[in-house]
């Protein structure tokens, strides 16, 4: 059921717990029965929403307004980094706000993470992304690349590095060999919590999947976020989770996500108190 909005509150919700019960659920691609899917229904039944400019505190403290695009993007590939180069050339200076600091300066930095010396990632300019348009800006501030999908019509898988638009989606894939001799590709969909950020993930000054304050969402996860599921699985696959997921929630038969009962349990405390 959609949730009554989140009420504005003076002073941050904790966190809930990274351990939590989860509620998963596992199916064969329609569309291809070598690929099995694993999908966490705790998560993907959730009233979660991006709440970026309407009570996102973002991942530095101080720097509520950059959201989790103050590292910048690093890119998954070289066709990921292609990709966004190409559809940066079709950002206009109303789209984006650094549009000559890019052209001027290039779009593309590296990187070490760990033992790799050659991750490359979009560069930052005063602590944020190149592509994040400030505040006062007059298109608004966020995502220049996502302007351009709202502008051109475009999905946001399209247009931004794969590590943006998947977020908060986490995909985990690997090939299992089973018993019988035969292999199997699993797709893992669960919850991009602090840990999936490693070891610096618990540093975060804020992370919006544990916070109630994000769980204010009109619909479950598996719904709003259709583009980008679509875009992890497939749209057979996709399909399959939406009639399974509105089965089971239907049903009462998914162990909720505490951020989202919070989150519930603070707008019906408020809800009381105004009558």
């Amino acid at each position: 059921m959609p949730l009554p909005p989140l009420p504005m509150i003076t002073a941050p919700v904790p966190e809930t717990p990274l351990d939590i019960t989860r509620e998963w659920i596992e199916f064969i691609d329609p569309a291809n029965d070598e690929h099995l899917i694993r999908a966490d229904l705790t998560w993907l039944c959730s009233s979660w929403t991006c709440i970026f400019g309407r009570g996102c505190r973002g991942v530095i403290e101080g720097r509520e307004s950059d959201g989790c695009c103050s590292h910048g993007a690093f890119f998954s590939d070289e066709d990921d980094e292609q990709r966004v180069r190409k559809q940066a050339k079709d950002l206009t200076a109303e789209d984006w706000q650094l549009r000559d600091v890019g052209r001027k300066r290039g779009l593309v930095v590296k990187d070490s993470v760990g033992d790799d010396e050659d991750r490359r990632r979009t560069r930052t300019v005063d602590g944020a992304c190149i592509f994040l348009n400030r505040p006062g800006f007059a298109a608004g501030e966020g995502c220049a690349l996502h302007v351009l999908a709202m502008r051109t019509g475009r999905s946001i898988v399209d247009t931004k590095p794969e590590v943006c638009w998947q977020l908060p989606q986490r995909r985990e894939q690997e090939w299992v060999d089973r018993p019988d001799g035969t292999r199997i590709l699993v797709s893992s969909l669960s919850e991009f919590d602090r840990r999936g950020w490693g070891e610096g993930g618990h540093d975060l000054h804020w992370w919006c999947t544990s916070s109630p304050e994000a769980h204010i969402g009109a619909e479950p996860v598996y719904r709003s976020n259709s583009a980008e599921l679509t875009g992890l699985i497939g749209p057979a696959a996709y399909a399959e989770l939406v009639r399974l997921a509105d089965a089971r929630l239907a049903g009462g038969l998914v162990a909720p996500h505490p951020a989202t009962v919070e989150a519930q349990q603070i707008a019906e405390t408020v809800a009381a108190q105004s009558r």
